[in-house]
């Protein structure tokens, strides 16, 4: 659908919804449906080197695995998201540098993971944080994204001056809306003064236009996605509704966003994001 397409840290995507790393994302079958029944780019489970059958959240076959799956998907056109963990900085790079000579368009460092938190501590200090992406986004020629933790020491400026100086183009971030949230659709408007909404739109806030960010949570219909894109999302990651309903919810929410934005007279989701204002 013309109207949800995006561009995505500079890559082409058909649409601004995609599957959130790790539902229907692991197995080959599952990743192939994924692909038919949607449009849009394909999300892999977080993997490292050998695989892992512990923790449950990041069981995976290995790198091996997904690259042979983002070379096959890749030959057809498909974008791939690959997600990448580890217990060191050195796995981290390598297994980001196999994906990237298997083809994939963007590679995700999930920081966010406890495994890699307790095992990297990426978020240990800026420099820390700085040393080991650097060595990443030198290692591969894909678009870096990272996924942060819902919750940081750090400030969302200090942490979006710093992906910015490294090149980082996209940031993964949890759509943690109020739930009580009044919003006027037709209008944008959010009840009440100016305020941050959530931590994609804090990170929309301070990111000048430079960062694009993935807005993960939340999400079931294409309502809860308009608003995502309203508080600065240039793309939805969707996690329970896949679960709950399987490879058939991303087409459904797509066509909803698609609905929506039709309904209100918008070309593209283009001209929603980060569009959002307050009644007070």
């Amino acid at each position: 659908m013309e109207r949800t397409s995006i561009r995505l840290g500079g890559v082409a995507l058909n649409s601004s919804v995609m599957n959130a790393s790790g539902p229907h994302s692991a197995e080959r079958g599952e990743i192939l449906e994924l692909s038919a029944r949607h449009n849009g780019a394909i999300v892999f489970k977080s993997c490292n080197i050998a695989g892992l059958e512990a923790p449950e959240n990041l069981k995976n076959r290995g790198v091996e695995h997904f690259a042979g799956i983002a070379r096959e998907l890749g030959a057809r056109g498909k974008p791939i998201i690959a997600s990448v963990v580890g217990a060191s900085e050195d796995e981290i790079v390598t297994v980001a540098t196999t994906l990237d000579r298997a083809g994939v368009k963007i590679v995700e460092l999930n920081l966010a993971d406890d495994y890699v938190q307790k095992s990297v501590a990426p978020f240990a200090s800026l420099d820390r944080l700085k040393a080991l992406i650097g060595r990443v986004r030198g290692a591969i020629q894909a678009t870096v994204a990272v996924k942060v933790p819902p919750r940081m020491e750090y400030a969302p400026r200090a942490i979006a001056d710093l992906f910015k100086s490294l090149g980082v183009k996209i940031v993964v971030c949890a759509n943690d809306l109020p739930k009580d949230l009044e919003i006027d659709l037709a209008t944008g408007t959010v009840t009440g003064p100016a305020r941050t909404l959530s931590q994609t739109h804090a990170f929309h806030q301070v990111s000048e236009g430079l960062l694009d960010l993935v807005a993960v949570g939340g999400v079931n219909g294409g309502r809860d996605a308009y608003i995502a894109h309203l508080t600065g999302a240039r793309a939805i990651g969707i996690g329970s509704a896949l679960i709950k309903e399987g490879a058939g919810a991303l087409g459904r929410i797509d066509r909803e966003l698609d609905e929506l934005l039709a309904a209100r007279g918008n070309a593209s989701v283009n001209d929603i994001i980060g569009a959002v204002r307050f009644s007070g």
